[in-house]
């Protein structure tokens, strides 16, 4: 009598029956939602290939657990809760990617398209100290179900850093690559790893072309300008910012002289290059922006408003700024404030700047939020990565 009564309140109150207990799946519940909550995404970036006849926006994401996944924007949105004002990082939804494959065995720093009309490539970086690249369109095409993606993709090239030999044959440990630079002009790949030296790489061949050498601690950050003589920024830790000409590269093996050295006072943890000069921000804990002027030579400091700023991006006629606080920040050239938008990552990592005018910041606890030209919010969204 008492068991039937028993199972007659456990039928009454589902929620209350045990009887069915899945012990594995709850703590796979358990290390998910802490995995979820401690990811970090270190770049996220537009796919902005104007003569793609495809209307959908596409976004590719590099993630702290190693993972590098695919998105589309309208299922983002369709997925997400309208809204127009901030979102709160715990009401973002759990979006799936289109595509996920585990491009490094340590996080993913640092992600970049090679817009090539026929074949666009998808260029990653990572603790490992490698160099991968993807096809884009075979990622977009995966038919893959997503419960079985991760390995099924191999990279079209995958490049590694050299390893440094010391006394007695031994071998340095495989520096990192921090941040990459492309240069769709001459065909090549820049990467900043943390040997303090920059590599550049050939796309069809695999090789090394050219090595920078310069400077005395791991680098941050690298950027390529194409236009006039080809030239190689490189910035880093020990407070230096070193120019580099990079015009020929046709050679291989060969080790790039420093054109131009500039001593400022803080670690240049990124830089942007500008139409006419070229951006760097100083540090985390400052809240400036030094502009350097090419055809000058000299440093323009720009006060910013009282948080610490990270990565930022850059337009023709302004600048866009994230970091440890949740707000995005347009300034003009000038260091004045044309608005601040709050968004969903608590810290951000990561702004990306479509043609349309959206923007794509990403940051701690996986969240993407993506904001118009006009300051209103389309989607945020948490990345979904591989079930390990």
């Amino acid at each position: 009598m008492a068991t039937a009564t028993a199972t007659a309140q456990a039928q009454a109150q589902p929620a209350m029956d045990a009887r069915e207990w899945d012990e594995a799946a709850y703590r796979r519940g358990i290390l998910r939602e802490r995995d979820l909550s401690c990811r970090t995404l270190f770049r996220a970036v537009f796919f902005d290939q104007r003569d793609d006849p495809d209307p959908d926006v596409l976004l590719a994401a590099a993630s702290s657990d190693g993972s590098l996944a695919s998105f589309s924007l309208s299922s983002c949105i369709s997925s997400s809760a309208p809204t127009h004002a901030a979102p709160q990082p715990v009401a973002a939804a759990l979006v799936d990617p289109v595509c996920i494959v585990q491009a490094h065995s340590g996080p993913a720093y640092d992600v970049k398209f090679y817009n090539d009309p026929l074949q666009p490539l998808l260029f990653s970086c990572g603790d490992d100290g490698r160099i991968r690249g993807w096809r884009w369109h075979e990622m977009q095409s995966c038919l893959v179900p997503l419960s079985l993606q991760g390995d099924h993709l191999e990279p079209v090239l995958d490049l590694v850093n050299p390893q440094h030999e010391g006394p007695w044959g031994a071998r340095s440990p495989i520096p990192e690559n921090n941040a990459i630079a492309i240069s769709k002009q001459d065909g090549s790949v820049f990467a900043a790893a943390g040997d303090a030296c920059a590599y550049c790489w050939d796309v069809e061949s695999g090789k090394c072309k050219m090595t920078f050498k310069g400077h005395t601690d791991y680098l941050h950050s690298i950027a390529v300008r194409e236009a006039n003589h080809q030239i190689a920024e490189v910035g880093s830790v020990h407070r230096r910012y070193i120019q580099y000409r990079t015009r020929n590269l046709r050679a291989r093996g060969l080790v790039a002289l420093p054109l131009m050295r500039v001593k400022v006072g803080w670690p240049v943890v990124l830089l942007v290059v500008y139409q006419f000069g070229v951006f760097f921000q100083m540090s985390a804990s400052l809240t400036q922006i030094v502009v350097l002027l090419f055809k000058i030579c000299c440093l323009i400091k720009i006060k910013l408003i009282v948080l610490p700023l990270f990565p930022f991006s850059s337009t023709s006629i302004q600048i866009l700024a994230v970091g440890a606080e949740p707000a995005l920040s347009r300034f003009t050239i000038n260091g004045a404030v044309l608005s601040q938008i709050k968004c969903a990552p608590p810290s951000a990592f990561s702004v990306s700047m479509h043609s349309s005018g959206m923007a794509a910041v990403a940051g701690h606890g996986g969240l993407v939020d993506v904001i118009s030209a006009f300051g209103s919010h389309l989607c945020a969204f948490r990345c979904r990565g591989l079930d390990k």
